[in-house]
């Protein structure tokens, strides 16, 4: 087994394969793979890709299954680079990818939609059977990129109209993480895992299934519609039952699903005894919402990542909990914070980007563009992006997701952008919950103003005319607003409420 005396991944899943062979590895709705058949679909995946693929990059767009992390694990056994494709991607952003990482090899359960996008670049194609399902791989045309030494995985996590960065992880980065997730979470492998998010985000990945596995615990993986995520929409009463059924212990959500778990909660949904952890990450949870999820006894924790710390940079947890903070920093994270409140991250550093010349100083700080603090007991608390702070008429710094958290707080909008540059009052973009009228919508922006100061308040808004979605670039995977596609979207209106 290649790798297997240094790859704590690997070696944990042997060693479970041989003291718990029995124990359920990977869950779907139509597979269940041990640890031991876990072990051995590795062995032959690294028989197929040494065939296949040799030392190539290989790019995977798959849908949550077993196969996806069995082709994950065998790339690390192989010591192929890894690029996972996210679904949202548009085809000049995966073609990007795809070139960008120089990956030759793609595997995709969807070859109907995929090979029209790289007809041009296909060279030959097969079939491969990986833990029970036929896939097809694609060779490419790629020319071949030099990546940092020790690159395990590439992550591509833009989702706007531009071309995406490709971030280089090691695997020793990544189970860094893992391992303190594990520790933090106290995952054992009596532990039930629902995979809610795609596995092409990191932060599933990591902090889902790779501590997972290094537990021993069992790992549901559904497809998107089947959790609820159909698009860029959300069926909360699917992605409900889908916690009922696999009596989920341990999930990760963004905020968005949060409060739409905590309305329905609220609304008389079934009890999530089995729900122990569920961590939530991606944009800041506003606490009010925090307080509404403990009052419906969700076990909520909140976190902060960033994707060249391999996801994970702190965390919550129930022996350390400070409702509003991002919790504290991991245990092989260093965190300071700069004379104009940026947050610098040290430890699991990635490798460099793509195409990159030279390659990263792990030993460094990441300047991560997010402002916040250090309070006196070590707890982090993100305020927002530098970049999207902007200074009112009055010369008051305002930081939109700020104001924006506290709006989404509010049980009537599910989604705000603000803006106020240079301008006397803000302005907010948001998309309501449910049809209201004026009268309605101002009184809740008015109770939100209540718990700002008078420089954030919002005092005009204008109704979205659809949801801010990754489909219309106007949203991240994880949740985050793409204001300048927004702004972009809607500045006519904004700025005839300013004349």
């Amino acid at each position: 087994m290649n790798l297997l005396n240094s790859c704590r991944l690997l070696a944990a899943v042997w060693q479970h394969a041989e003291q718990q062979p029995n124990q359920v590895a990977l869950q779907s709705l139509q597979q269940t793979i041990t640890y031991a058949a876990l072990a051995t679909v590795i062995t032959e995946l690294q028989a197929i890709l040494s065939l296949e693929a040799k030392q190539a990059t290989i790019a995977v767009a798959l849908e949550n299954q077993p196969a996806w992390v069995a082709l994950d694990l065998a790339a690390i056994a192989n010591g192929n680079p890894l690029v996972p494709i996210p679904a949202f991607f548009s085809a000049s952003q995966m073609r990007h990818a795809i070139s960008d990482a120089g990956a030759t090899i793609l595997i995709t359960d969807n070859p109907g939609n995929l090979r029209p996008i790289f007809s041009d670049m296909i060279d030959a194609i097969t079939t491969i059977e990986v833990a029970g399902k036929s896939l097809t791989l694609l060779t490419l045309t790629t020319a071949i990129k030099a990546l940092p030494r020790q690159t395990a995985k590439i992550t591509y996590t833009s989702g706007t109209t531009g071309n995406p960065k490709g971030a280089c992880l090691s695997l020793e980065a990544m189970t860094n993480v893992a391992q303190a997730i594990q520790s933090a979470t106290k995952l054992t492998a009596k532990d039930q895992h629902l995979c809610v998010l795609p596995l092409a985000t990191l932060l599933e990945n990591v902090a889902g299934v790779y501590a997972a596995l290094l537990a021993g615990a069992t790992i549901h993986l559904w497809p998107s519609d089947q959790v609820g995520l159909i698009g860029s929409k959300l069926n909360i009463m699917q992605l409900h039952l889908a916690l009922v059924y696999t009596q989920a212990n341990t999930a990760i959500f963004i905020p968005e699903m949060l409060q739409a778990l905590v309305q329905i909660a609220e609304s008389g949904a079934a009890k999530l005894p089995s729900l122990r952890f569920l961590a939530v990450g991606g944009a800041s949870v506003s606490p009010q919402l925090l307080g509404r999820a403990a009052a419906v006894g969700l076990p909520v924790f909140e976190g902060y990542g960033l994707t060249e710390s391999a996801s994970v940079v702190s965390l919550n947890t129930p022996q350390a909990n400070k409702k509003g903070s991002a919790g504290k920093p991991l245990p092989h994270i260093e965190i300071k914070i700069t004379a104009q409140h940026e947050v610098l991250v040290k430890g699991a550093n990635f490798l460099g980007y793509t195409n990159q010349q030279e390659q990263t100083d792990h030993n460094a700080y990441i300047n991560t563009g997010d402002i916040g603090y250090l309070d006196d007991e070590g707890y982090l608390f993100i305020n927002g992006r530098k970049k999207n702070v902007f200074i009112t008429s009055f010369g008051r710094n305002v930081s939109p997701e700020w104001v924006e958290r506290e709006l989404k707080a509010s049980p009537n909008i599910a989604q705000a952008a603000v803006f106020g540059e240079a301008k006397p009052w803000n302005v907010a973009v948001i998309v309501l919950r449910q049809p209201m009228d004026d009268v309605a919508i101002s009184k809740a922006i008015q109770a939100v103003n209540a718990q700002l100061p008078d420089y954030a308040s919002v005092t005009r808004w204008i109704i979205a005319e659809t949801p801010f979605t990754s489909a219309n670039q106007q949203l991240t995977t994880n949740g985050k607003n793409r204001r300048d596609m927004i702004w972009q979207h809607y500045h006519d209106k904004i700025n005839a409420l300013y004349s």
